[in-house]
């Protein structure tokens, strides 16, 4: 069983390298995605400096609208680079339904790990997929190829730079995030 959990650990590190290199060749390199990139950090750090400015002299009403239009360009932007990358997330994603069912094939119905607990009743399904018997803190390698996955390629977007930035992050504004209130 330890044998098969390093296994899967060693997967998913090297699925997540595959993942990033693929995204490098399509995304990263590419020069529209460097502009705009770069666009989107300096119009962060800007709006962030103008909130603070804000925040500290009276509201005027020429500001909070010259702060909306920069929004509205953050965004804009924000949109533009979520599409450049959209490319790269099919690929990504074609190759990894691939790959994930030749492994689901491999590991199939085999324990691969012991959880310290019990997965909440919609996680057992996961948890336990595939796997005979009523003891639910037996892992199957969808569960645990999802959980290392996840925590593993976030901190290599990190460790090779490819992560958002802390100011782009803190304005939330991506293809899919919830827009902002307008304040009247």
């Amino acid at each position: 069983m330890i044998a098969d959990t390093l296994l899967i650990l060693f997967i998913s590190i090297v699925t997540a390298l595959l993942g990033e290199g693929l995204t490098w060749i399509l995304v990263y390199r590419m020069e529209k995605y460097k502009k705009l990139k770069s666009e989107v950090e300096k119009q962060s750090k800007k709006l962030e400096k103008q909130k603070e400015a804000i925040g500290t002299e009276a509201s005027e009403r020429s500001l909070k609208k010259k702060l909306e239009r920069q929004e509205e360009k953050l965004k804009t932007n924000n949109r533009d680079l979520s599409m450049v990358k959209m490319k790269s997330m099919f690929a990504i994603g074609f190759a990894f339904t691939a790959l994930l069912s030749m492994f689901n094939s491999i590991f199939d119905g085999r324990v691969v790990a012991r959880l310290p607990f019990v997965p909440i009743s919609w996680l057992q399904s996961i948890s336990h997929r595939n796997l005979l018997g009523e003891d639910y803190t037996d892992c199957s390698f969808i569960f645990l190829y999802i959980l290392c996955t996840m925590s593993i390629r976030q901190n290599i977007q990190k460790i090779l730079g490819f992560a958002p930035s802390r100011a782009a992050n803190k304005q939330g504004s991506g293809f899919f995030s919830t827009p902002t209130p307008v304040g009247k």
